[in-house]
């Protein structure tokens, strides 16, 4: 329904109804005195107002529907085990509000397609957020090796592990193999105590916190034991040919020329590999150049190679972590 408001611009008016109808998910929904519903409000431009389960959105045409769209997609998210909370709510806002800034050259069409990549695990579903995380999850599913630069908080390790977990869930490999180079603000990692899984453990410890969240911490225990989850540093990877396995590079911007050919030539049959790196923070000796410019620099034209290359603006942290990399980018 359609109705003039006193601006005279045109106000659209959403009705719909979040089922199954539950209490919980909807004081979840809700947030503390109704902060959620205030929140998605002053971001979107819009008036929400609900009885229980039956709600219903007005303002301009586009974010009524986007704001519908965020509402049904939340309400599907929650979980006892996922509730919403600040987080959440606001990588979901962030990518929407990227939508409201060029809704004139979109239609409410092409918006939703752009929400339609879901990376499935036992545990949840994994969304990618705005157009740059949809396009580099497409370009894992479709390339052989995909590369990820950019800066911390945009999503390129998450997203890797949810798509590596992703494939041994469905079987289309045999394990997970996770690698980076032993490169930490000039430290070795002979020097520190335990074994070489307590030795690189810390150093992986966002690829850890990933797999936790999306397999749980028995699960992911119990994989690495039985040696389908692998964590080694880089160097480890020499000589060997990894078929069947999903491996992921974090880090890479601390690799060599040298170490960056060794990992990309171990790359077997059956196999993908994601390389994810920052090149803004790079902890090789100044004579080193690092792996990771050169393999963009070589390796764009690659058939079976995909780059995506992240900004500050696709940071999904804290609102402050992108304000933080905003300043970084613009001292240099």
């Amino acid at each position: 329904m359609v109705i003039s408001s006193n601006d005279q611009r045109q106000e659209n008016i959403k009705e719909f109804i979040l089922e199954p109808f539950d209490n919980q998910k909807l004081a979840n929904l809700a947030g503390h005195l109704d902060e959620n519903y205030r929140l998605i409000e002053n971001r979107l431009g819009v008036e929400i107002s609900n009885r229980a389960n039956v709600f219903k959105v007005s303002g301009e045409a586009i974010a009524t529907e986007i704001a519908e769209d965020l509402l049904v997609e939340l309400y599907d998210e929650i979980t006892t085990e996922h509730p919403l909370n600040a987080e959440k709510l606001h990588v979901h806002l962030r990518s929407l509000s990227q939508s409201l800034t060029d809704k004139e050259n979109r239609s409410s069409r092409s918006k939703k397609q752009d929400m339609h990549l879901v990376i499935t695990t036992k545990r949840g579903q994994v969304r990618p957020r705005g157009a740059n995380q949809q396009a580099y999850v497409a370009n894992i599913l479709a390339n052989d090796i995909t590369f990820g630069i950019g800066p911390a908080g945009t999503g390129k390790t998450y997203l890797a592990v949810a798509c590596a977990v992703d494939a041994l869930e469905r079987q289309e490999v045999r394990r997970i193999v996770l690698t980076r180079p032993a490169v930490e603000a000039g430290e070795k990692l002979g020097f520190l105590p335990g074994d070489l899984s307590q030795k690189v453990d810390p150093y992986l410890r966002p690829l850890y916190d990933a797999l936790y969240e999306m397999l749980g911490f028995d699960k992911v225990a119990k994989l690495v034991e039985n040696n389908v989850i692998e964590v080694a540093p880089l160097a480890y990877m020499r000589g060997r040919t990894l078929n069947e396995s999903f491996i992921i590079v974090d880090e890479s911007q601390n690799t060599t020329k040298e170490q960056m050919k060794m990992f990309l030539t171990r790359i077997g049959f059956n196999s993908k590999a994601v390389v994810t790196g920052d090149i803004t923070q790079i902890d090789l000796p100044n004579s080193k150049m690092s792996g990771l410019n050169h393999a963009i620099e070589l390796l764009g034209d690659v058939k079976g190679l995909a780059f995506s290359f992240f900004q500050s603006a696709d940071v999904v942290r804290h609102p402050v972590v992108q304000r933080i990399v905003e300043a970084y980018e613009a001292e240099n």
